[in-house]
């Protein structure tokens, strides 16, 4: 007999807990545990990786210390340098041969033009033209024989004593004697253009800055690389400055537009010149225009080869700025500098006035306010993002 479980009211209210129930639970909670740490790693290597990126990118960008231009007073005139040259430079040769006999002027003598300087010994010449002479001589004298020879027989020939062909002859016989008696002029008159040769004049007015021969000197005549210059002669009262124009500053470089010179050696002192002329080309080489400063000189105290200040005026005030020569980047394009905006480079193209070694002038393409990159890479371009150094800027 079995006891049979006797049911109230409580016990059937309450449900029967199934034992399957237990590890769905579980497993759920698994799940989501499971879900929670992957989520979690993705997040942590997302992050990670951002970092890494920015890091990358940090490491990436190229850290440039900047400098800012420095400004300069407005510039109403630029100092350049200049040769002096004298405005007539000649060598004196002499024009024919034989042996210096005498010479009268010496290194720094002021001579006029049409001066005796030398006197030539030419006993050379003075035989050949005597020679001459007497060959023009005997030409003459059968051109006289063959003129009055020709005049008979035309004559002659009138009343038909004589043939026709021998007048003929007779009248080209004189017109050879004739061509002979010009030959041997001309030989005569070379002679003596060679004999006037021996006195050595001076050419112009000038001064005598070299001697190069003495008494009984063997001379050769003409300027062949054996023959050697007699005096040599320069022209100072007025002279030549030449003066290399950057060209940045070539519009004010006219005809025409006044100019002051200052030298060392007369300290306090200005000597005034105009400007004549210009090559009308920049030199490649060097960016600059070649001018001419023609400069009165009566009273001899500015010397050929000197060196001088050249001040040229311009038109209108220019603003400049210098920066360090050690931010230049010379590119295909033309001289440019980077100039760092917005954390980007920009290489800006300028205009280079002068250059004082260590730094150079610009007139044009910077503002005050730029800040531009010290010693910048070969390989930076513009656009190319950067980074400032922490007091880097100077």
């Amino acid at each position: 007999m079995t006891v049979e479980e006797i049911k109230t009211p409580e016990t059937e209210a309450k449900p029967r807990r199934s034992w399957r129930a237990v590890p769905v639970v579980v497993l759920l909670a698994a799940a989501g545990a499971l879900g929670f740490g992957i989520r979690n790693g993705v997040h942590a290597r997302t992050r990670e990786g951002q970092a890494l990126a920015r890091a990358t990118e940090q490491a990436a960008t190229p850290v440039v210390r900047v400098v800012h231009p420095t400004p300069g007073a407005p510039l109403q005139e630029i100092v350049l340098p200049g040769n002096t040259q004298a405005f007539t430079d000649s060598p004196i040769y002499a024009r024919t041969s034989g042996y210096l006999s005498r010479w009268y002027f010496d290194i720094g003598a002021r001579v006029k033009k049409g001066d005796l300087l030398a006197e030539i010994e030419t006993p050379e010449v003075d035989q050949q033209l005597q020679q001459a002479q007497a060959q023009l001589e005997t030409a003459q004298a059968n051109y006289d024989l063959s003129k009055t020879t020709a005049e008979r027989w035309q004559a002659l020939l009138k009343t038909n004593s004589v043939s026709k062909q021998e007048t003929d002859q007779a009248i080209a016989n004189m017109a050879a004697q004739k061509a002979v008696v010009d030959s041997n002029s001309a030989n005569v008159r070379r002679l003596q253009q060679l004999q006037s040769f021996e006195k050595v004049y001076a050419p112009f007015d000038g001064v005598v800055t070299a001697r190069s021969t003495d008494i009984g000197a063997l001379i050769d005549a003409g300027s062949s690389t054996q023959s050697r210059e007699l005096f040599h002669m320069a022209a100072i009262s007025t002279l030549r400055v030449f003066v290399p124009v950057p060209e940045v500053y070539s519009n004010v470089a006219r005809p025409g537009a006044t100019a002051t010179l200052t030298l060392d050696e007369y300290p306090g002192r200005v000597f005034h010149g105009k400007l004549a002329r210009n090559s009308s080309a920049i030199d490649p080489a060097s960016r600059t225009l070649l001018v001419e400063v023609d400069v009165d000189n009566p009273g001899g105290l500015l010397l050929p080869g000197a060196y001088v200040s050249v001040h040229l005026k311009l038109p209108a005030a220019i603003r400049s700025s210098t920066i360090p020569a050690n931010t230049l980047l010379f590119r295909r394009e033309g001289l440019r500098v980077a100039v760092v905006r917005d954390g980007h480079a920009d290489l800006v193209p300028i205009t280079i006035g002068r250059d004082y070694g260590a730094k150079v002038e610009v007139v044009s393409g910077l503002r005050v306010s730029d800040a531009i990159v010290l010693d910048p890479s070969d390989s930076l371009e513009s656009g190319a993002a950067v980074r400032l150094q922490s007091g880097g800027s100077e």
